[in-house]
Formats: structure tokens, C-alpha cells, sequence
């Protein structure tokens, strides 16, 4: 009884615009009845609306890699897919180029090919996803007669080292002037209604629930939060100037030790921090999903962390380039639009620009169409692909997907594989062993983004805050996202106006060996439904912002989950992974072409970077023109 009146009090019970799927998956008419009526579920289900239906990135509820999408991954790695799953005499379809991935590099890796061979090259991009992008994932929201616009995934044109040539050359190509960022980022809310940052303390690793406003470098911050003596005055410590707790050691020898110990061990046992306030760092951490217990302590280091700066050490890293701070307010969703726009002018007409592509319609059903050249085909999770002889000397490749519960087959000159490396030893078994053993390696890194629109954000107002860590909570951070003004979209301005709210998870289990807390993390992902995430989000919401006036039965209006359990490239640390030769690390060996497959994708740059998944589609299309002696 108790749990069913916090379900309705946090709003549960009520319909939201989230139900276009009912976990990602399409219902009929039937299941909409009960939906609705709550039979089926207990829960209120919206029936899917036309637009929703035709237009992918109005799809609520759970997105990202939804359960529809990555139905086909248990099955392609029990190898039941041994023999190609299509007679040869089915293969009615014949292409220059089939490229499996329409994400950024798979996108990028089509237009490097029209590029270099022209535009009567017959390219087919298949995809496992409803929509084109990838991890570029575009969620839209309509209320009262207004598009909201968020991001699901690939935020921005970020680096943390200088774009190559040809990264840099598509990204202009494309009418992106990454310098004009400054006009279009909504930077004047936070100074207008005199917002902060604050740190949400939660009552299971702090003793009570508490938000604090501020930044913890600043001194007094600590004296609010709900902490023991010893605790606070460590963390005020270790926030302000700290001495050489490595005192007697070489720059060279700092580094060593520091690449070898873990943050956390480095805080306790190197700068004596009290266990007591271990837990105001247990939900941060490095790039690419890392806690404090798996971040190596040179590279929390290296990202500017707290508790180095006694130390004297000088780090080059830094992002060097003014072009990371750009992002439109669909992240990178628009610079895959952008190259849609290239590909098949048809389906997003007109010339387009950064000015433009955010707005622009694009009609999905010009996608696939028979008679054009390129083409991109959504919901076609590929099975299976194999050369029709040996890799050598075969003078086609077929490749099986399967769409609408139908197994179909098309051959190719040649294939790029742009798609998750790690499910390649199983799409290609014609792979040799240790190229197998080499993209087996890494582990994909689990990732959450949650985008939830609200009535308006007055609640926050009053309390001051836009930006809220919670390194105890299920989503660490939360942070009111108004939307830069591009083109004619217009962000956010008062605190009346309805505002998404982004929420980020970095799903995993510390006190595991990093590539085990990947995996603990994608099967989290991959365990809950969207009712679980929706209870968990309305939750911590409630207890964050209820001093505020915040009511989420009333307040929240719609929810996108964009869950991904296979989420971003594997990255190399000095913790997790021995110290070889760069031509010598698995990305390297498992990225060689074989025959007429070339292999794309960040996965095979092991960097989660837009630059990389565009470098790597680069490189693989050069390899394929290589070997037809064009270069």
C-alpha cells in the first residue's frame, strides 16, 4: 500500500507523452486498448500518434538502443546465424558498396566513397536502428504547439586533441562554422535569474538529503554539507592548495606511481583523505563511464581533478581547439542530418547549413527508395555477411539482415562494417582467430541520457540551481538544457516556458575490474524497463527538487530514456590494460581489412569521439579504393 500511494504521488499513474512504444516496441490496437485502460501493464499508455509513428525522433519512452534494436544480439552471438541465412538465388538486390551502420561513420563513410567515385556509385546503408545517426540520437518533444529539441546521445564536435584534415574538411563541407558557437549557446539564463551549480546529498551515503549550492572549490561549500568533522576538513583539504604528497620523487617517478593506482587509492593512501568522504566522489570520474576506483590517478590528473595540484606536474592535455564547445540542441543528430541532406537530397530538400538543418523536414520514406543510387535502410539489423568465395580472390560480398521479421539478402562489390566491433567475430566468421581475439577485447561503455520535459522550471529558480551533481544518486548529474537558438529555433528564455531536463547515468559496478563494471552496466541496461527507469527518475526529481516547489505528478510532462548498453568506444587505460605497441593494441589488429570487408567505426579508433568515428570511416574507404588500385 505504502509503495502504491509513492507511485501515485510521484505520478505514475498518470499519462504522459511517452507512449508511443511501450518499451520501445511497437503495439497494435489491442495492446493500445489495454494499455490505456492499464490492464496490461498497471500503467497509463498513450496510443502512438501519426507523427510519432513516421518520425523517429518524436518516439518517447525508451530510446537509444531500444529493445527492437539489439533483438538480433543474443542470436548473432550464439551463432545461429553458422550458414548464410539466405539462398544465393534470393540475392536480388546488387550494390558497389553496402556499408552496416548508419551511424556518423558509417554515414561519413558513404559520402568518402560518392565523394571519391562519384555519384553513380549504388551505395545501401543498412541499420538496426528505427532512425539514421547512431549514437547521434535526436528526441523531440511537442507541447501546446511548440517543438522542444534534445539531445540523446553524441553532445558535440569535441576533442580533447586537434581534428585531422579530413575530419575537419567534412565538418566544413557540411556549412558548420564551429566558431559561431558563442552566438547561438544560450549562456545568458544562468547570469540572468542568478543560477548555479549545487551538489544534491543523499541521506544513503550522507545521512540526510540536502542540496547545496555552489562549487566545492569554493571554501564555504563544505561547511553546508551534511558531513563528519573529519570529512569536510579533508575535502576542503583537497579542494583548495594542497601540498606535495609525493614529496622526494621525480617528475618521471610521479607519473609512473600515479598511472599505476587508481584515484581513489591515491586519495586515501597517498593524500590521506578520510573513508568518511570517499562517498562525495563515488559517482565521478574519467571519460568513457570510469569511476573513482577505475580511473587511473594520472589521468584523473591529467583532467584537472583535485588533490594534483601540490604535485608540480605540467599536462599538456587540454582541448586546444575552440571547436568543442560547439553542439546544436540535438547534439550531433544534426550533423548526421547534414550528411543525409548530401547523400539523398530528396529526403531532406533544399541546400542546407547549420542554419537551416534543424528545422529542416526530412521525410524518411525517401530514405529506401528503388530507384535511387543511395540509399539507407532503417530497422534491417544485419545477420550475417561473407564473401561468395575465398577473401582473397571472391568477387562479391552478401550480406543478410533481417527486416519486419523477414530474412533478406543483398550482395556487393565490397562492405564496410561500420557497425559494433565486437559482434563482427560472429556477422564475419571468415575472420582469423586472432583478429577475433582482437575485437573481443574491448568491452563497450554503458551509457544512460534521459530527457525529460517539464511544465516549467520555476522550482529550480527558486532554488537558485541549473546544474545539479549527485554522486550518490542513480543519474549523477541533472541539468536544466534551454537549447541554443539555430536558425529558426528558439531556446528557452524564462522560467514559465516548459524546459528539458537531462539526466546522465554512467551505468556500471564499482570494486570491479573496469571491463567486468562495463559489463555489469549493459546488463543493468539491458534488465529494466522503462517503468523502472521512469519510477527512479521521478524519485530522485521529488527529492532534489521538492524544496523548490516541484510536484512531478504535475510538473513532468514527457520522458525519453536513451539507454545505451552499447554505448561508447572502448578506450585504453594504464589500470585496465597492459602497455604495448600502438600497432600492436587489439583496435589495430581488429580494424585489418579482410578481402572486400573494411572495418569502420570509433570502435576501431578506440576513442568515443565524432573525429574518430569520422577518421575511421576515412581509413576504411581508403582501403577499399587501395585495393581496386584507385589511390
Amino acid at each position: 500500500m505504502q509503495r502504491s500511494h509513492e507511485h501515485a504521488d510521484l505520478g505514475m499513474d498518470r499519462r504522459i507523452a511517452r507512449r508511443d512504444f511501450l518499451n520501445g516496441v511497437a503495439i497494435g490496437i489491442a495492446g493500445v486498448s489495454a494499455a490505456l485502460s492499464g490492464a496490461s501493464t498497471g500503467r497509463a499508455q498513450e496510443q502512438p500518434s501519426g507523427r510519432a509513428a513516421n518520425y523517429p525522433p518524436a518516439r518517447s519512452g525508451l530510446r537509444g538502443n531500444y529493445p527492437a534494436s539489439v533483438a538480433e544480439f543474443d542470436r548473432i552471438r550464439a551463432a545461429e546465424y553458422t550458414r548464410f541465412p539466405v539462398s544465393a538465388s534470393d540475392t536480388r538486390e546488387e550494390y558497389d558498396l553496402v556499408i552496416v551502420g548508419g551511424g556518423l561513420s558509417g554515414l561519413a563513410a558513404a559520402h568518402f566513397y560518392r565523394t571519391a567515385l562519384g555519384a553513380g556509385q549504388r551505395i545501401l546503408v543498412l541499420d538496426n536502428h528505427d532512425d539514421f545517426g547512431g549514437h547521434a540520437k535526436r528526441n523531440e518533444f511537442q507541447y501546446q504547439g511548440r517543438t522542444y529539441i534534445g539531445c540523446g546521445g553524441t553532445l558535440g564536435i569535441a576533442t580533447p586533441f586537434p581534428y585531422s584534415y579530413s575530419a575537419k574538411s567534412l565538418v566544413q563541407e557540411l556549412g558548420i562554422e564551429v566558431e559561431r558557437n558563442a552566438e547561438f549557446f544560450n549562456s545568458d539564463l544562468e547570469k540572468k535569474y542568478h543560477l548555479a551549480t549545487a551538489t544534491f546529498f543523499d541521506k544513503e551515503h550522507f545521512g540526510e538529503d540536502r542540496l547545496v549550492l555552489g562549487n566545492p572549490r569554493w571554501p564555504d561549500f563544505f561547511a553546508n554539507a551534511p558531513l563528519s568533522a573529519t570529512a569536510r576538513a579533508d575535502l576542503v583539504r583537497l579542494h583548495g592548495n594542497n601540498p606535495d604528497y609525493m614529496a622526494g620523487l621525480s617528475d618521471h617517478e610521479k607519473r609512473a606511481r600515479l598511472a599505476r593506482m587508481s584515484y581513489q587509492d591515491y586519495l586515501l593512501n597517498v593524500a590521506k583523505m578520510s573513508p568518511d568522504a570517499l562517498p562525495f566522489f563515488i559517482g565521478s570520474g574519467g571519460r568513457n563511464n570510469k569511476r573513482v576506483d577505475a580511473m587511473p590517478a594520472l589521468e584523473a590528473a591529467e583532467h584537472g581533478s583535485v588533490g594534483f595540484d601540490g604535485l608540480g606536474l605540467k599536462f599538456e592535455y587540454a582541448f586546444r581547439e575552440a571547436s568543442y564547445l560547439f553542439h546544436f540542441p540535438d547534439g550531433n543528430a544534426s550533423l548526421a542530418r547534414l550528411l543525409v541532406a548530401k547523400l539523398i537530397p530528396s529526403a531532406i530538400p533544399g541546400k542546407q547549413s547549420m542554419n537551416t538543418i534543424l528545422e529542416a523536414p526530412v521525410a524518411y520514406e525517401k530514405l529506401d527508395e528503388p530507384d535511387s543510387k543511395m540509399r539507407i535502410r532503417l530497422s534491417s539489423p544485419v545477420v550475417r555477411v561473407e564473401h561468395d568465395g575465398r577473401p582473397d580472390n571472391a568477387q562479391w560480398v552478401r550480406v543478410a539482415y533481417r527486416q519486419g521479421g523477414k530474412l533478406s539478402a543483398v550482395r556487393a562489390r565490397y562492405c564496410i562494417l561500420a557497425c559494433y566491433n565486437a559482434l563482427i567475430p560472429a556477422l564475419l566468421p571468415e575472420i582469423p582467430d586472432r583478429q577475433k581475439e582482437a575485437l573481443a577485447y574491448p568491452v563497450k561503455v554503458p551509457m544512460m541520457y534521459t530527457n525529460v520535459l517539464i511544465r516549467r522550471w520555476t522550482a529550480w529558480q527558486k532554488l537558485g540551481v541549473s546544474r545539479v551533481s549527485a554522486p550518490g544518486m542513480y543519474h549523477t548529474s541533472m541539468y536544466l538544457d534551454p537549447g541554443s537558438t539555430v536558425g529558426g529555433y528558439r531556446g528557452v528564455t524564462t522560467p514559465e516556458e516548459p524546459i528539458i531536463v537531462h539526466m546522465v547515468r554512467n551505468p556500471n559496478k564499482p570494486g570491479l575490474p573496469r571491463k567486468e563494471q562495463n559489463r555489469a552496466g549493459q546488463q543493468e541496461l539491458l534488465s529494466m524497463s522503462f517503468e523502472d527507469f521512469e519510477l527512479k527518475i521521478r524519485q530522485q526529481m521529488a527529492r532534489t527538487l521538492a524544496p523548490g516547489g516541484f510536484d512531478p505528478r504535475e510538473d513532468i510532462l514527457a520522458i525519453t530514456v536513451n539507454r545505451w548498453p552499447y554505448g561508447y568506444a572502448y578506450t585504453y587505460d594504464t589500470l585496465a590494460d597492459p602497455d604495448m605497441p600502438p600497432e600492436q593494441r587489439p583496435h589495430v589488429i581488429g580494424r585489418q581489412r579482410l578481402g572486400r570487408v573494411a572495418i569502420a567505426n570509433s570502435d576501431a579508433g578506440a576513442a568515443a569521439f565524432t573525429n574518430q568515428a569520422i577518421d575511421e570511416a576515412n581509413r576504411a574507404v581508403q582501403e577499399l579504393l587501395v585495393l581496386q588500385g584507385l589511390t
